[in-house]
């Protein structure tokens, strides 16, 4: 890939793993009890936690086979089967903002972890098949994402008539993109070939 298609899969990796943290945040800066400060500390510790580990778990590669490594891939897929399922069904859960309720960085910290399960389970095999720069590339695409989406949700604070359609945006979207990352990790680790028996693991 181009670096500027690498850029591309890096946006597209935080936008589909942290659309519910728009949501989130909005509920922070909308408590008198939060200074912005801490919820900007917050959040950046949250995200550089979740980075961390998944770059810890893409050591594995170093002594997994990258077509193993690559099965990994199946877990956006499923998550974002599972969404679509859930959009069909009208059942998608709503994220809530009863933790707002911690008052620190920390807690703002800590909710973002919580809530990070996707991004460590999506994160994961796409680092553990990137090389040293297009891993730089994401790690530094990250942190201005993180900048928007902090500056974003600070915005909607104050046009709170916008979220209802940037939900449903966020619902539609979301999924097809897990989707798509998912099967780029199965074809870029050569998983998929492996499987249908066009090469092997070791390859």
């Amino acid at each position: 890939m181009t670096p500027l298609a690498d850029l591309g899969v890096a946006i597209a990796l935080f936008a589909s793993t942290n659309i519910d943290d728009v949501f989130v945040l909005i509920g922070f800066f909308s408590d008198p009890r939060y200074r912005p400060r801490q919820i900007v500390v917050g959040q950046c510790l949250g995200i550089a936690a979740l980075v961390l580990a998944s770059l810890a778990g893409a050591l594995l590669s170093l002594v997994v086979p990258p077509a193993w490594l690559g099965l990994l891939g199946l877990v956006p897929v499923a998550l974002g089967s599972r969404r679509l399922l859930a959009l069909r069904a009208d059942a998608e859960d709503e994220v809530g903002t009863g933790t707002a309720s911690f008052g620190n960085a920390l807690a703002v910290a800590g909710v973002t972890i919580a809530n990070g399960g996707d991004n460590l389970g999506i994160y994961t095999p796409v680092f553990a098949t990137s090389s040293a720069p297009r891993l730089l590339l994401f790690v530094a695409a990250f942190a201005v994402m993180t900048a928007l989406w902090l500056g974003l949700a600070h915005w909607l604070v104050h046009h709170p008539a916008l979220g209802a359609p940037i939900r449903r945006i966020g619902r539609v979207a979301t999924p097809v993109v897990l989707i798509g990352i998912g099967a780029m990790v199965l074809v870029e680790a050569g998983t998929l070939s492996w499987v249908t028996g066009w090469a092997s693991p070791d390859d």
